[in-house]
């Protein structure tokens, strides 16, 4: 089967091209309170072109982001007619996709997924630290009594006895 590059690549630059002018939108055309500050992180487009999802991520800084993401999609999904008719605009399409408002989780999933990496990093290396430790205090020490040989003269003290 055939790969048709020219209509992936086609479809990547559509997608490009409405997560621009959708993120531009969004920056300073939309005044609904409800959208919190936000940025277009991905547009998927459907192979036929006619429909699009619209990955928006949120501002981290916000106290109950929950809530913000739940607010800026309704925020968004209510102004989803305006955004289209620029779209048309803007773009000089025909057909513009339709559009679906989605909150893109994937910066905070990473950002929890490093935490959990860097606490099981330090416990590591906090366990291998302690086993150190205790390898070292087991371990018999030069000058020790166990360390010599058992009647306290060197080896070649002990071979000259010996004859």
């Amino acid at each position: 089967m055939p790969e048709h590059r020219a209509r992936k690549h086609h479809q990547d630059r559509v997608a490009e091209t409405l997560r621009e002018e959708i993120g531009v939108l969004i920056e300073g055309e939309l005044s609904d309170p409800r959208i919190d500050l936000c940025y277009v992180s991905e547009v998927a487009l459907n192979p036929g072109g006619k429909s699009a999802r619209v990955y928006v991520a949120i501002d981290s800084a916000v106290k109950d982001i929950a809530k913000a993401e739940a607010n800026t999609i309704a925020g968004l999904e209510a102004a989803k007619g305006y955004i289209r008719y620029e779209l048309k605009e803007r773009m000089g399409k025909r057909h513009v996709p339709d559009l679906s408002f989605h909150a893109d989780r994937s910066g905070r999933f990473q950002a929890r997924i490093d935490e959990l990496m860097s606490r099981s990093r330090s416990r590591k290396s906090a366990a291998l630290a302690r086993e150190d430790a205790a390898a070292a205090l087991a371990a018999p020490q030069p000058g020790d009594a166990l360390s010599g040989p058992l009647d306290g003269k060197s080896p070649p003290e002990q071979k000259a006895s010996l004859h």
